[in-house]
């Protein structure tokens, strides 16, 4: 069951649904406007997290922020109702989805073209049930590189940022709560035949990410998740780093360099994304 949490003095956001892959969605709330981020995979999850603000006397909010194009993150945007704002990327690739059909034929054809993965189209599936009355809206406000918004008290800071999983992404900042929202940034190239990290989009991501002072890091899909726990996260990516760089992306000494790294047998985590790097090795 989906919560509404508080996480710190301005900010609050609602967990996320893994069998219907609804994101996190969170509100940062100034003295003058709030800001969402991110603006649900539907009607009824955007309608939910409305009820949620009513509820908690947060009003409605003014503006939202996208963290990228992936239609769990955009298709409750005409119920939220307001100004969007987005990358160029996130514009243009959202572009591409409106003269899109929804019928599980169509779905089926996407994925035939390798435009869509079963594990999406499974999930629009069991959101939206038989009928599926889906509008893809453009965002009305496109950025690239940075876009500072004042909310009044509290500022959020937008950064396009480059990564395997959604090209032209939106970091979101906000410096006075120590809040880095992350989106989708994080996780590997799904649509892909082979999912992957590469070695050079996650090493810029990470060295961005690093120049952020936070208490927090929001994953879109995962939890708000506590600097220490965050920084062993991206320790081990960079472990991860090194030894593919090192194997020249062959798995299997890729194992060998970094069990003897650790010096322990590998997590079921760590042998996934070792696979994913030698994939992305290969691209």
């Amino acid at each position: 069951m989906q919560q509404f949490k508080q996480l710190t003095d301005r900010i609050w956001y609602q967990t996320p649904v893994s069998e219907t892959d609804r994101p996190i969605v969170a509100v940062i709330t100034g003295d003058d406007r709030s800001l969402v981020i991110d603006a649900g995979n539907s009607s009824q999850h955007a309608t939910l997290f409305l009820e949620e603000m009513k509820n908690q006397g947060l009003g409605r909010p003014d503006l939202v922020a996208l963290t990228h194009w992936h239609w769990d993150h955009i298709f409750g945007i005409k119920q939220m109702a307001v100004p969007t704002i987005a990358t160029h990327r996130t514009v243009e690739e959202i572009q591409k989805m409106l003269d899109y059909e929804w019928t599980d034929e169509a779905l089926e054809e996407r994925i035939r073209q390798g435009i869509e993965i079963p594990f999406c189209a499974d999930a629009i599936k069991l959101e939206f049930g038989k009928d599926r009355e889906i509008e893809v809206i453009l965002p009305t406000i496109r950025f690239t590189g940075e876009l500072a918004i004042d909310l009044g008290g509290v500022t959020c800071l937008l950064r396009q940022v480059e990564n395997d999983h959604s090209p032209g992404s939106a970091l979101v900042y906000i410096p006075e709560e120590r809040v880095l929202f992350l989106g989708d940034a994080m996780y590997a190239d799904i649509f892909s035949d082979k999912w992957n990290y590469t070695v050079n989009q996650t090493t810029r991501l990470l060295d961005t990410i690093a120049e952020y002072e936070a208490d927090y890091y929001v994953w879109s899909h995962g939890e708000a998740m506590a600097k220490d726990a965050f920084e062993q996260e991206v320790h081990v990516l960079r472990q991860i780093i090194e030894v593919t760089k090192q194997a020249e992306g062959h798995v299997s000494e890729m194992r060998r360099l970094y069990r003897d790294l650790v010096g322990r047998d590998l997590t079921t985590d760590e042998e996934e994304t070792l696979v994913f790097f030698a994939n992305g090795a290969k691209k």
